[in-house]
């Protein structure tokens, strides 16, 4: 994820990141530009058309034409955006969650070793899950006390764990039936936080939907040329080539930001968030 300062706005009209839409777009913007200005040239140059011909006022289809797909474009990042929030406090609560369950934890064990386990597969089911989410599970980054099976899901197997060893402190006599239950109540959190990332990671935006978004704005692009040449002459090739920045821009800003546990320069800084989770645990229990 990209750190910035929102308020030095005018300093983001001359930078272009390597994840910045205009840098991607920039040789479709070159061959585009190209075909309008041939297009221009053959209607201005070979298909003369008097004022009264229907033809020249085929642009007012593309007025709404153009109402219809910023709907739809604005209803594509607001859904892709959604989704990234929707990542954002998921992955807020199972920090809080950490921090609430390391806090409990280190009141209730009395014994040093038992809160070294806690220490040791707390943060390790955030990298956990980290690593299912970006389909990279590293087993060398996992503490070798875990014992973990690195063919099997990775985050349930140390959430398993962490189970095990609360309800084996229960059975011994180390925690009471109460505080079993608070504790639970902190545990179940990490699985829902799970299937929460899972389900975002493993449903996309609807193929259909995706690909009848990035047609109509070819088609619609296209065709600007024939409407517009005749009223704006050879102008037509930098507003064309706006035109379709902005609409492109949209669509590939919306794919990026839909999947937020990526390694894209927008998408969410899990590693930092990794990072706190150990930190702050680690902090705790001593």
């Amino acid at each position: 994820m990209i750190n910035y300062n929102p308020k030095d706005w005018f300093i983001f009209i001359f930078r272009f990141s390597k994840s910045d839409t205009f840098r991607r777009l920039l040789p479709l913007l070159f061959a585009v530009g190209v075909y309008s200005g041939t297009i221009a040239y053959f209607e201005l140059n070979y298909i003369k058309l008097v004022s009264s011909d229907h033809l020249r006022n085929v642009g007012l289809m593309h007025s709404v034409l153009g109402f219809v797909l910023s709907l739809l474009l604005v209803f594509r990042t607001n859904t892709a955006y959604d989704r990234w929030w929707e990542g954002r406090k998921i992955w807020g609560s199972l920090t809080n969650s950490s921090r609430n369950l390391a806090l409990k934890l280190q009141a209730s064990l009395p014994d040093a070793g038992d809160r070294l386990f806690f220490r040791k597969t707390i943060p390790s089911f955030a990298l956990a899950l980290k690593n299912s989410l970006r389909q990279n599970e590293e087993f060398q980054d996992f503490d070798p006390v875990l014992d973990l099976n690195p063919e099997e899901h990775m985050p349930n197997q140390i959430a398993a764990a962490m189970y095990q060893k609360v309800n084996q402190l229960h059975q011994t006599g180390t925690l009471t039936s109460g505080q079993l239950m608070v504790l639970d109540q902190e545990i179940r959190t990490f699985t829902e936080v799970t299937g929460a990332s899972e389900r975002i990671k493993n449903t996309p935006i609807p193929f259909t939907y995706s690909v009848f978004i990035k047609k109509f704005i070819f088609f619609y692009v296209m065709t600007l040329p024939f409407g517009w040449a005749y009223s704006m002459g050879y102008f037509v090739v930098p507003v064309v080539m706006l035109i379709l920045y902005a609409m492109a821009s949209l669509e590939l800003i919306a794919e990026e930001i839909e999947n937020p546990f990526g390694t894209d320069d927008n998408d969410l800084p899990l590693d930092q968030i990794c990072l706190n989770i150990k930190k702050h645990v680690e902090e705790l229990l001593k």
